[in-house]
C-alpha cells in the first residue's frame, strides 16, 4: 500500500481508521496532499472530492446527520478553512459530529507574508468542542529543521539522543491530541478541529509505516437520575392538572413507542410536535402554529402549563416561543444529555439523561393519573382548526401554501424529506405530514447557506430516496451544492419560486417599495433550468395547480438522473394568503 512519508501525516489517517472514521469530504489543495494521498489510496475510507468548502462541509454536514457518526473534512492551509464555518457552527448547534483536519504551514512560515497563510490556530474558537492544534514532525536525525522547541546542542551524539526524545514526545502530543479530538466528537456530538502543519516536500510516499499510534477508547456509563430530582419531579407532576411536553428536532426512531403512548393516556398532559420531532400519534398536537397563532389572550391563559416539560433539539415555531414567554410555566424541565437551552426564560430543571432513560425512571412511578379536562379541551380546538384549515384550503387561490399543500401530500411513503429553511419549513409545519417520512431541517443556526448540500450529502448514504424543498433564495444561494459527481439518481428537489424572499412580506415593513424589493426581498427572475442542464438534472416546470399535479404524476418515478421540479408561484399574494388562514381557522 502506498503512505505518504510523513509521520504526522501517517498518524492522524491511521487514527482516524482505528476510530472508524471512514467517509473523507476532501477540498483540493497542495498543503493537504500528505494526507489526500493517503486517504485515497486505503481501501478502507469513502473519498469524496468537493471543491467548494462551504458545499463540502454541508455535504459532509448531510452525511454525518445520517449515520450518527463522525465524518471528516480536509483541506488546505488559508482561507480554504474558513469556508468551512457557516457548517461548522450549523454541526454545533445541531450535534452533529464532524472532524474538521486542516493542513496548515509551519509555524515559521506563518505572518512572514507567504501565501495561503492565515492564524488557524483556534479560527472556530465559539462554535467546536476542541481543538488539537498538533506539532510539526522533526525531520530525521541529519536534518533537524529550525525549531524553537530542540535546545542547542554541542555535538553530534547529544543532538541525535536529543532529537529522538523530542520527536517519541511530539509523536506521543499528536497522538493523545487527536484521540482527544474524534472522542470529543462521537461522544459530544459535534465538530472538532485538528489543525495539521507539514513542512515541504509534500508528495513523497512510501510503501511501509513507520509510525504505529494507539487509539484511546472511552466507554461512557450514563450517570442514574438523581433520586431526589426524580421524587420531587413526580410530586409536582402528580399535583398539576395542566402539563405540556413541547418537543423540538430529533432524530427519527429515536424515542420508544411505550413512552409515547404512556403519555398519551394522561388526560392532563398536551403534546406538542414539530414536524422535525419525527413523532407521530394520534393524539399528539402536530401543527403548533395553527393550534396557538388563532388564540385570544383568554384562550392563551387557558391553555397555558402548570410544568413545561421539553426535549428534542431548536424549536422552530416562533409563535409557541412568543406564548411560552409571555404566558410562562411555573416549572420547565428540559431533559438532554448535553445541554438545555433557556429558551422560554424559566428554566428550572435540566435533566442529564436521554428521553428514554428519563421516561423509563419516571413514568413508571406515575401510579394514578389526575384527573383533568385539559387535553379534552385542546383536542376539541384541534379538531375544528383541522376543519378550517380543509376548507380554507379548497377556497384560495393558487399560491405558495396551496403548493405546500399538493406537494407535500404526493411525497411517497418512507422517503427522507430534507427541507430548506426560511419559508419552507414554516409551510411545512402547518400540514400534517405521512408518518413514514423521516423529515430533516438545519435548524441549529436556520441558515439558508446549505441546505442543498446538505440534502445531497444525506441523499449519498441514505438507504432511502431523498426528497428536498426547498424556496428559491436557499436554492440559488447554494447551488454548488449541485457540482459534485456522487448525487444518487433517485434525488429530487423541489423548488418553490416566488422570485425573492416571501417570507419578508410576511414580516413587518414597508412592503412594495422599490428599498424593500431591493434589500429585503430580494425580487429576482432567475430560474433553475440552467443550473439543471449544467449538473445533469432532468428538469420540469409548472405555474398553476393543473401543471403540478400533471408533473407530479412521473416525477418521483425512477430515471436515469437527479430530477429538479421548479413550482413558479405569485409572488405579492402569499403573504395575504398566509395571514388570512391564521385568521380563517379562528
Amino acid at each position: 500500500m502506498v503512505y505518504p512519508k510523513i509521520p504526522l501525516a501517517q498518524t492522524v489517517i491511521q487514527l482516524c481508521k482505528s476510530k472508524k472514521i471512514q467517509h473523507i469530504v476532501i477540498s483540493p489543495g497542495s498543503r493537504n496532499a500528505p494526507l489526500t494521498i493517503g486517504f485515497t489510496q486505503d481501501e478502507f475510507f469513502s473519498c469524496y472530492s468537493i471543491v467548494d468548502e462551504r458545499s463540502a462541509a454541508f455535504f459532509a454536514l448531510g452525511i454525518a446527520q445520517q449515520l450518527k457518526h463522525p465524518v471528516a473534512l480536509l483541506c488546505t492551509s488559508g482561507s480554504a478553512l474558513l469556508n468551512y464555518y457557516p457548517a461548522i457552527a450549523e454541526a454545533f448547534y445541531s450535534d452533529i459530529p464532524l472532524i474538521v483536519l486542516s493542513a496548515d504551514r509551519p509555524k515559521h512560515l506563518i505572518d512572514i507574508g507567504d501565501g495561503q497563510t492565515i492564524n488557524q490556530k483556534h479560527v472556530f474558537a465559539n462554535h467546536i468542542l476542541y481543538s488539537a492544534n498538533l506539532k510539526l514532525d522533526l525531520k530525521d536525525e541529519n536534518n533537524i529543521p529550525l525549531n524553537e522547541e530542540l535546545p542547542i546542542m554541542k555535538n553530534l551524539e547529544d543532538k541525535l539522543e536529543r532529537f529522538l526524545g523530542f520527536q517519541k514526545d511530539i509523536q506521543s502530543f499528536n497522538e493523545f491530541e487527536i484521540n482527544t479530538a474524534i472522542n470529543n466528537s462521537s461522544i459530544n456530538r459535534g465538530p472538532v478541529h485538528i489543525n495539521i502543519p507539514f513542512d515541504e516536500p509534500l508528495y513523497e510516499t512510501v510503501n511501509e509505516l513507520s509510525v504505529a499510534p494507539k487509539a484511546i477508547e472511552v466507554n461512557i456509563i450514563p450517570n442514574p437520575i438523581d433520586s431526589y430530582t426524580l421524587e420531587e419531579s413526580l410530586e409536582n407532576w402528580n399535583a398539576t392538572t395542566k402539563k405540556m411536553v413541547l418537543v423540538g428536532v430529533q432524530e427519527p426512531n429515536q424515542m420508544e413507542q411505550k413512552w409515547l403512548d404512556e403519555l398519551s393516556k394522561d388526560d392532563s398532559v398536551i403534546m406538542l410536535t414539530e414536524t422535525t420531532s419525527n413523532l407521530h400519534h394520534d393524539t399528539f398536537f402536530p401543527n403548533i402554529d395553527q393550534l396557538i397563532a388563532p388564540l385570544t389572550e383568554a384562550e392563551q391563559l387557558q391553555l397555558q402549563p402548570e410544568i413545561l416539560l421539553t426535549f428534542g433539539g431548536v424549536i422552530i415555531s416562533k409563535k409557541i416561543k412568543a406564548f411560552l414567554r409571555k404566558f410562562q410555566p411555573k416549572h420547565h424541565w428540559h431533559i438532554d444529555i448535553k445541554k438545555a437551552n433557556d429558551t422560554f426564560f424559566c428554566l428550572s430543571m435540566h435533566v442529564e439523561a436521554t428521553p428514554n432513560h428519563f421516561f423509563e425512571a419516571f413514568l413508571p412511578k406515575i401510579t394514578h393519573h389526575v384527573k383533568s379536562d385539559y387535553k379534552e379541551i385542546w383536542t376539541e380546538v384541534k379538531r375544528k382548526r383541522q376543519l378550517k384549515h380543509n376548507r380554507y384550503l379548497k377556497q384560495i387561490p393558487y399560491s405558495d401554501l396551496k403548493v405546500f399543500d399538493i406537494v407535500l401530500k404526493s411525497i411517497p411513503d418512507h422517503n427522507i424529506l430534507q427541507v430548506g429553511n426560511s419559508s419552507a419549513i414554516r409551510y411545512t409545519q402547518l400540514f400534517k405530514l405521512n408518518k413514514s417520512l423521516e423529515v430533516f431541517c438545519n435548524r441549529g443556526t436556520s441558515g439558508i447557506d446549505g441546505s442543498t448540500s446538505t440534502a445531497v450529502g444525506c441523499a449519498v448514504v441514505s438507504k432511502k430516496p431523498t426528497v428536498f424543498i426547498t424556496g428559491d433564495l436557499s436554492f440559488l444561494y447554494d447551488s454548488n451544492g449541485l457540482w459534485n459527481n456522487y448525487t444518487p439518481i433517485n434525488f429530487r428537489i423541489i423548488v418553490v419560486n416566488n422570485q425573492g424572499g416571501g417570507i419578508f412580506r410576511i414580516l413587518p415593513g414597508q412592503k412594495d417599495s422599490q428599498n424593500f424589493d431591493t434589500f429585503f426581498e430580494t425580487k429576482n427572475n432567475l430560474n433553475a433550468k440552467h443550473l439543471s442542464d449544467m449538473h445533469g438534472f432532468e428538469y420540469l416546470s409548472a405555474s398553476n395547480e393543473k401543471q403540478i399535479k400533471n408533473k407530479l404524476k412521473s416525477f418521483f418515478n425512477g430515471s436515469d438522473g437527479p430530477k429538479i421540479f421548479e413550482i413558479f408561484t405569485p409572488r405579492t399574494i402569499n403573504d395575504e394568503v398566509l395571514l388570512g388562514y391564521f385568521k380563517f381557522i379562528t
